[in-house]
């Protein structure tokens, strides 16, 4: 472990030289929060979406849902959405929320709260991440089967292929942001592969900071600030406490960033300051 961390921080520290953001803690809530995997804030209803796995990382068990917790972290609705199995990735279209659920998308209906509809995807096992466009579409992750998957009009076709450790989505002006294992990619309307950068470690949460740069963050405990250019700095490490570090929600507007623990069980925000 000491030997990995040691090459992890040369790593860093050799790609990292200018000064970066940082992060500090505003809150974090009690250990209430049943597995969570993603958060989606919005911002106009002041509510955050939560994801909960609540059992098997992947197993079909019914014992999943969508929660709904306060932007200060004192009101935890866990209750929201129920009967899902291991919900991870969260998208809204309007006032449609999608939900990555194994080998389904869940379609739900947000004033009302209920499960509208599961849009299967065909041989899917491992759906994960999700991002959605200007458009409506629906982009989703299948980590397992390395593919990609967009959904027009709730419609899936396959949009990439081969893309082994598929996860982290984000869709920024015209391009698609996506991760596969360590590197982190975007793909143009052309479907024009660019490399953005190579992380340490394997990418879970993608979300832009301003000005081109981004915050990803690696499941295991890590966050890191990837500037337009592509050189990374470490944000935060978490690894050591065996606090994960999954697929964040980010504020832009008040530049706050709300870390879903996973294991750890709750949620944690962060104020992304800037020097």
């Amino acid at each position: 472990m000491k030997k990995n961390w040691l090459l992890l921080s040369i790593f860093i520290s050799g790609i990292a030289t200018a000064q970066v953001p940082r992060l500090e803690k505003l809150w974090e809530t009690d250990t209430i929060i049943p597995i969570p995997e993603s958060v989606l804030p919005d911002v106009k209803a002041k509510v955050l979406y939560v994801s909960l796995i609540n059992g098997g990382g992947w197993d079909e068990d019914g014992k999943g849902g969508v929660g709904r917790l306060s932007p200060d972290g004192k009101q935890f609705d866990s209750t929201w959405i129920e009967g899902l199995d291991a919900p991870k990735g969260l998208g809204r279209v309007g006032n449609k929320l999608f939900v990555a659920d194994i080998s389904a998308v869940v379609v739900i209906d947000i004033p009302t709260g209920t499960i509208e509809k599961k849009i299967h995807i065909d041989g899917a096992t491992g759906l994960n991440d999700i991002a959605t466009d200007a458009r409506g579409a629906v982009f989703v992750a299948d980590s397992r089967k390395a593919r990609i998957w967009k959904l027009e009009g709730e419609r899936p076709t396959l949009y990439l292929d081969s893309i082994k450790g598929a996860n982290g989505l984000k869709v920024i002006g015209p391009d698609l942001y996506f991760a596969e294992g360590k590197k982190l990619k975007k793909i143009n309307g052309r479907k024009e592969v660019t490399l953005v950068a190579v992380l340490p470690q394997g990418i879970d949460g993608i979300e832009p900071a301003g000005n081109g740069d981004l915050i990803v963050t690696a499941w295991s405990g890590y966050i890191f600030y990837v500037t337009a250019s592509g050189k990374i700095s470490l944000l935060l490490d978490t690894h050591a406490e065996k606090m994960n570090t999954a697929d964040i929600g980010y504020d832009p507007g008040k530049n706050i960033l709300y870390v879903p623990t996973f294991n750890a069980r709750k949620v944690v925000a962060y104020q992304l300051v800037r020097e």
